[in-house]
């Protein structure tokens, strides 16, 4: 593995360097694939690949545009949720047959539709320009209806602090984040051997959430609000850190255009469900005080269940409080496991 080799806090931070098989037949969910260099395009599947792309020209898009319409509902949420759900019914090679994906995204479509009406007076109904938006530090009072309904983690940290764009007359938040102190340990002790930012001095973006039809390029400028706040007024923080999950279509795009960079890789492990739905290791550990699927499984047959595809690495960004942040290409990138 390539060292992370970051010039330390205080200096310039320029741009550096981190140091054809027989086709076989089988047969899957009643449907019959070509596999090892066959053909695998069929009208009644869909694979990972094309449903994490999102794009409202492709099977899954269409699919999630017609949903979506249907139900009433946000199609990039739905997509999102959707998405989250999907590696459980895909085979380890990452197909779906299209029966499967029209039932997650119904039922994705239905509980995002009872959540949106739940969370229906903490949300701006309105579209506004970004120029007519302010800045604020919000509560969690504020913050907690948006992030444990809308958001797709359902869900928030302990010391979270919370900012937000809002709309000036309502001061409901349209765009929102979460800023916590950064716990994966792993993470942390590579930024400090490599960068010699002590753990402490290190915050996770832990959560953003855009309501819809906020206006373009809302979250790339919560994110820079963000870190002028935390330069003006945190002290004890030198760097911000977020990771992006690809398995949900994301791809950094609103960090990059802030000014953050990928620094690193992290090896994803297998989605968790409960009765067929996602549930994060941190719930399962707050609420079974334990993660372990075999644990789980055994004390609650039938209850917990993991997907078997194998899954797209985590990005890691990071961003410089102070100072420009370094650029790491892809080559020098360490991937770091679980």
């Amino acid at each position: 593995m390539s060292a992370l080799r970051v010039p330390r806090q205080g200096s310039s931070l320029p741009h550096v360097r981190l140091g054809g098989p027989v086709p076989i037949l089988r047969c899957y969910q009643a449907q019959l694939f070509v596999i090892g260099g066959g053909d695998r395009s069929r009208a009644d599947q869909l694979h990972l690949d094309e449903c994490r792309s999102s794009l409202p020209t492709s099977s899954f898009g269409a699919l999630v545009g017609e949903t979506a319409s249907k139900a009433g509902v946000d199609p990039r949420a739905l997509a999102v949720r959707a998405l989250l759900h999907l590696p459980r019914v895909a085979s380890d090679k990452g197909w779906i047959t299209r029966w499967h994906v029209k039932r997650e995204l119904l039922s994705s479509a239905e509980r995002l539709r009872r959540d949106a009406r739940t969370a229906g007076s903490h949300v701006l109904s309105e579209k506004l320009l970004l120029r007519d938006l302010l800045f604020e530090k919000i509560d969690v009072s504020r913050a907690l209806p948006l992030l444990t309904l809308l958001h797709y983690l359902r869900s928030t940290r302990q010391a979270s602090l919370y900012f937000a764009l809002v709309d000036p007359v309502s001061r409901l938040p349209v765009t929102l984040c979460s800023l916590s102190p950064l716990e994966w340990k792993r993470i942390a002790s590579r930024i400090c051997a490599e960068v010699g930012v002590p753990r402490e001095r290190v915050w996770d973006v832990s959560r953003v959430y855009s309501v819809d039809g906020a206006p373009h390029n809302a979250i790339s400028l919560l994110l820079s609000r963000v870190r002028n706040y935390v330069r003006q007024n945190v002290p004890n923080a030198d760097l911000l850190v977020t990771a992006v999950d690809p398995n949900l279509g994301f791809t950094g795009c609103s960090y990059r255009a802030a000014g953050w960079q990928q620094w690193m890789s992290v090896r994803a492990r297998p989605y968790l469900y409960e009765y067929g739905c996602y549930i994060s290791v941190r719930q399962l550990r707050e609420r079974f005080g334990t993660s372990s699927l075999m644990e789980l499984r055994a004390e609650y047959p039938g209850r917990f269940e993991q997907s078997s595809v194998k899954l797209l690495d985590s990005m890691i960004f990071c961003c410089s409080v102070n100072g420009e942040t370094a650029v790491v290409h892809d080559q020098d990138r360490p991937r770091l496991r679980r």
